[in-house]
């Protein structure tokens, strides 16, 4: 007998934390279901589709690097979440329409909370940088200040997503985070394998406030030299898991809403720790 399953697709596929996490939820739930890992090319998106369209044991799917923007041509609808970043992360079938949605504005919610009135430095602006900016300008942040290589791209997300800031290059990073309550890394800057955040950078986060939180969305490691930093200075620091496991709670529920009773989210949530070091071996 065939059971729902959902999957998470890209290109390539064997790096995703994905199937660990749903699966990890699915048994402590014991809910009779799957989550799989799909290599899926961009030139196979559309026979994709077209396959799981009619597939009635198909709940969806998430969508990682390269095909967040190019799996939007092939779905009838989005979510308001996923038309204000401009990417998709989440596909959802409604009978034979397909809908995008993108979670990773909740996890970046749960990583920064309250951000009213605050002044953000956001470090990159690629496609990381998006949800960042949408949760920014939901939570009607008061400055936010893109410190980047491109100033010009910078200063068109300012406005596309009508913030009050500046663009900033990464040499005035001292500017950048000077009084900042609130520090994002959205770069592959310090993660295992790529250039290392630039020294200047580290420094810079004795300017931000006392009371800053700096966050970033690197989780491998799980301690980069941006945290280590930050942490030398006595800020509050947040690391890249938590945006990881909030933006696929979210997608979970989503998914294998049908199988899921009232107290399921209180029951996940009594198994965080456990998830949360199965993530870090």
């Amino acid at each position: 007998m065939s059971k729902p399953y959902a999957e998470v697709i890209g290109d390539p596929i064997g790096q995703s934390k994905s199937p660990l996490i749903h699966n990890f939820w699915l048994e402590k739930l014991d809910i009779e279901a799957e989550y799989r890992a799909t290599h899926v090319t961009a030139e196979r998106l559309e026979g994709y589709f077209a396959e799981r369209r009619d597939d009635p044991d198909w709940r969806g799917c998430n969508v990682t690097i390269p095909h967040k923007g190019n799996v939007r041509v092939h779905l009838g609808g989005e979510t308001e979440a996923a038309d204000s970043v401009g990417a998709v992360n989440t596909v959802l079938p409604y009978g034979t329409l397909l809908a995008g949605h993108n979670s990773d504005i909740r996890g970046v919610a749960c990583a920064l909370g309250d951000v009213a009135d605050k002044t953000a430095a956001l470090i990159g602006n690629g496609g990381a940088a998006l949800a960042a900016l949408a949760m920014l300008k939901a939570g009607d942040a008061a400055e936010v200040r893109i410190v980047a290589r491109d100033i010009g791209k910078s200063k068109t997300l300012l406005e596309d997503f009508g913030l009050d800031g500046h663009a900033l290059a990464l040499g005035k990073a001292d500017i950048g985070l000077d009084r900042a309550d609130i520090v994002i890394n959205a770069t592959p800057l310090g993660m295992d394998g790529a250039s290392p955040m630039p020294s200047a950078l580290l420094r810079a986060l004795s300017r931000t406030g006392e009371d800053a939180l700096v966050f970033d969305m690197v989780y491998a490691p799980l301690e980069t030299a941006l945290l280590k930093a930050a942490k030398a200075f006595d800020r509050k620091t947040v690391d890249g898991l938590v945006m990881l496991v909030e933006q696929a709670r979210e997608a979970f529920f989503l998914f294998f809403q049908e199988e899921l009773t009232e107290e399921s989210e209180a029951l996940l949530h009594r198994h965080d720790a456990e998830l949360r070091e199965l993530l870090t071996r």
